[in-house]
């Protein structure tokens, strides 16, 4: 039996162009002119999707999307908007509308709607058994609230604007957003904004052509086509340049990007997903970041809450933790002495849930036996009155330091060298083996003492 499509819109050519458009798609349609025929429709059969306009001559397209998610909640609906009429548009999407299309209709943005729209299966919610690293762990009533949303969002397609601090785990909360969505087949790609040197921020976002500046010895695919079908992930994304926004702007809003160098658009369907540990809100205020965009993005916010809001949940993951890490040193999973776990349950935690890992993961190095006490996890409230370790444990930290620098430059080093003699000495082609910049490779060499 082929998908079954209601379209509610009152312009008959309108009507006529969606119901061949699907129809091509082997969809069946059943049209309504107005919000009376759409309501009658609904009683009579299922529908595996819901078009509507805005505006319709008996009723608020808003109104009829609302009463959409309280009376069929598993039904993907996506409003038609005038060019330009934002505003509705995110209106629509915060009441639960799965996306917008915008007059005149493009149809190859139209087809990707459906498409994405019937790959949606019923609600299914993050089930509280499962274990991994990529599991929002958390028993309180914040974290329980927050996995519901999750779900939700999940089931749209609106741009998702996720706030907190840093090291609450809004990648992961992005990732699960993606895993539980329509788009779960295809790439979940992030991208930390601050950590690219600004001149090479539109060759990662957009790809570029060969020969289109110094060191682009071929062409080189964008993460927005790495992306495609899937979700891209902005992390950071207030770390943009203003340049870059524009073109940003532009790409979420033409559903098309143009790689460096290049003379043609490529077309792209893409989920925007955004987080940064900033204000955004005060970046826009102080003219660092453009308001255009922000509102792009900003369709919904998701917080991620700090850990020390969550403190009941300390242990839950703590011990998890501690699983993850044995398991991959191949060791005995240590346990918490009643000491140390009243160390934690009583820290604040400012780096949060990647603070707590790190503090566990080097409780692990100095822990003697299958017990973890309060010395071993060296909290910062364990401090001496100056503010600083005391002469024992700044030696371990360092020595543990200096060791690991030391092995990751002989990797590097290694690595480097390997790929260099495979390329004849040849830098620009053994960065490209290395999956670097030629820059960065020069940076590698001097920093290495290998030039």
């Amino acid at each position: 039996m082929n998908p079954q499509a209601l379209i509610v819109d009152d312009e008959p050519d309108i009507l006529e162009l969606l119901t061949m458009t699907l129809s091509g798609m082997s969809i069946d349609c059943v049209p309504a002119e107005n919000l009376a025929q759409a309501k009658q429709a609904l009683k009579q059969q299922a529908f595996d999707l819901c078009l509507t306009d805005m505006r319709l001559p008996d009723g608020n397209g808003l109104d009829f999307v609302e009463a959409l998610q309280r009376h069929y909640p598993d039904l993907p609906v996506a409003v038609i908007t005038a060019h330009g009429n934002m505003d509705l548009a995110v209106q629509a999407l915060k009441l639960g509308a799965f996306d917008f299309v915008s007059k005149p209709l493009k149809l190859r943005v139209l087809r990707d709607l459906v498409a994405t729209a019937l790959k949606l299966s019923p609600i299914k919610p993050i089930r509280k058994e499962r274990r991994s690293r990529d599991t929002l762990l958390g028993e309180t009533d914040i974290m329980k609230t927050l996995r519901g949303k999750i779900t939700k969002l999940a089931r749209s397609q609106a741009p998702v604007y996720i706030s907190g601090e840093s090291g609450t785990g809004k990648e992961l909360v992005a990732k699960l957003i993606h895993q539980l969505g329509a788009r779960s087949e295809h790439a979940f790609v992030p991208i930390n904004c601050g950590a690219i040197p600004s001149e090479l921020v539109e060759s990662e976002l957009f790809g570029h052509v060969k020969g289109s500046f110094t060191g682009a010895i071929a062409d080189k695919k964008g993460l927005f086509q790495t992306a495609n079908g899937g979700t891209l992930f902005l992390d950071e994304v207030a770390d943009l340049p203003l340049m870059m926004q524009v073109k940003l702007l532009r790409a979420i809003q033409e559903k098309a990007i143009r790689p460096v160098g290049g003379h043609e658009e490529i077309n792209v369907d893409v989920r925007i997903l955004s987080a940064t540990h900033k204000n955004l809100a005060e970046a826009v205020k102080r003219g660092i970041f453009r308001e255009d965009l922000f509102y792009r993005l900003h369709v919904i916010e998701l917080i991620v809450p700090p850990l020390r809001e969550r403190q009941a949940d300390i242990l839950l993951l703590a011990n998890h933790i501690l699983q993850h890490v044995a398991k991959k040193n191949a060791v005995i999973s240590p346990t918490l002495n009643e000491q140390a776990i009243a160390a934690l349950n009583t820290y604040d935690f400012p780096g949060n849930v990647r603070e707590l890992e790190n503090i566990l993961e080097r409780a692990l190095t100095w822990a003697e036996g299958t017990s973890i006490t309060q010395q071993d996890l060296m909290l910062p409230t364990q401090l001496n009155p100056t503010g600083l370790l005391n002469n024992r444990q700044a030696d371990r930290v360092l020595s543990v330091e200096n060791d690991l620098e030391s092995k990751l430059e002989e990797q590097e080093r290694e690595l480097i060298t390997q790929a260099l003699e495979s390329t004849r000495w040849n830098k620009t082609a053994a960065a490209k083996r290395l999956g670097i910049t030629f820059r960065a490779l020069r940076y590698k060499l001097k920093k290495l003492n290998l030039e």
